[in-house]
């Protein structure tokens, strides 16, 4: 775990309304390669979570990732799942649409997810709990394979992602008090460095604030999910590197 910056302001963010992710300023970040097709397959993937690959979280956020938290008593933990489907034309990742009547996030794209409850053994049983509740997902249709950093958003929770397969059989029962719509991204689309586009906000009572966002078809997905997405790149990419290969 690392050590949260003492220098770093950790605010909870003013509700402005009428705020459009969609028009804020890109700003130029380095480019990245993209990740060979091999990468983009279940069997590498399973493989690079089965190893201890040495890798770095996105430079622009380090400050937000694995942070010690204990003694920030309004910080709350969460977990996510980032679902992984085999489909004909390979691997795809599914996505909800927060309901619009939701006071946080509302209308957002997210990973299944939501807070730690004390009733949780530990974020991978919340993280299947919340899909199961959300889209329908039981537990017993996921297998988990890894995790990655967690990311300190905006509205302070530490949101801690692991990756799960999808098996066959499960049936999509979305909760439609929190979900407005379930749909899948494909992988190779998701994952491709040169859809990834940095925003800068600019606000008039402070400095400013940067967030990644990847679009697919008419779907704008920004902000901590873009973030942890920004963050599986770089994990393929250091296994990649690293010659992980598949048995």
């Amino acid at each position: 775990m690392g050590v949260m910056d003492p220098v770093l302001p950790i605010v909870r963010p003013k509700h402005v309304s009428g705020f459009d992710p969609t028009a804020q300023p890109i700003v130029p970040v380095p480019d990245l390669p993209p990740l060979a097709g091999t990468t983009l397959q279940l069997s590498f993937i399973r493989e690079a979570f089965a190893r201890q690959v040495s890798w770095q979280v996105e430079p622009l956020f380090t400050h937000y990732f694995d942070l010690d938290t204990s003694a920030r008593s309004d910080i709350k933990p969460a977990a996510v799942c980032i679902p992984l489907l085999e489909r004909p034309s390979g691997l795809h990742v599914l996505f909800t649409r927060r309901s619009a009547n939701l006071y946080s996030h509302a209308g957002q794209i997210c990973f299944p997810g939501g807070r730690i409850e004390a009733g949780d053994a530990d974020y991978a049983q919340a993280a299947l709990r919340e899909t199961w509740e959300e889209v329908g997902i039981e537990p017993r249709f996921i297998e988990l394979i890894g995790s990655q950093p967690s990311f300190l958003t905006s509205t302070l929770y530490t949101m801690k992602p692991v990756i799960g397969i999808v098996r066959p059989g499960y049936t999509l029962k979305p909760d439609r008090s929190e979900v407005d719509e379930v749909f899948e991204v494909p992988m190779e689309a998701l994952l491709d460095p040169a859809q990834h586009r940095l925003h800068e906000i600019r606000p008039e009572d402070g400095g400013p604030r940067y967030f990644f966002s990847v679009s697919w078809g008419g779907y704008f997905i920004w902000g901590a999910t873009a973030a942890l997405i920004r963050n599986l790149y770089h994990y393929l990419a250091a296994a990649e590197a690293a010659g992980v290969a598949t048995k």
